[in-house]
């Protein structure tokens, strides 16, 4: 299977359990794999034939900017549920979620999450 991918998005957004989370809010890391077939694409050259990467950005900007869960699970479920609702050409959805700088004592680049969902 072909793949689109869009790596080190980021957003600002307001998830977490805690109320500092909520209140602060923090910056999120979002990478995507795409997975569909691109042969139509790589042998016309149109954009109908393919997905529009920047459509697919703006919509993970609009679930990570102006929704708020408390998990970034379910926030990483409702970005898969989005793009398969509103791209049909997109089999399977791998995306992987950062967060810089939760409030966990210690030293770490970013903790975070991988989900891969697909159509039935």
């Amino acid at each position: 299977m072909d793949k689109i991918f869009l790596k080190g998005c980021r957003f600002y957004g307001y998830h977490g359990v805690f109320s500092e989370e909520k209140q602060l809010g923090q910056i999120f890391t979002v990478d995507l794999e795409l997975e569909l077939d691109l042969s139509r694409a790589s042998e016309s050259d149109r954009l109908e034939d393919t997905v529009h990467y920047g459509l697919i950005f703006e919509t993970v900007k609009k679930q990570v900017e102006h929704q708020t869960y408390d998990l970034i699970e379910k926030l990483g479920g409702a970005i898969c549920d989005n793009i398969l609702e509103h791209f049909p050409e997109v089999q399977t959805v791998n995306i992987s979620i950062a967060k810089e700088n939760p409030p966990i004592a210690g030293h770490y680049d970013a903790v975070g999450i991988s989900l891969e969902r697909g159509r039935k």
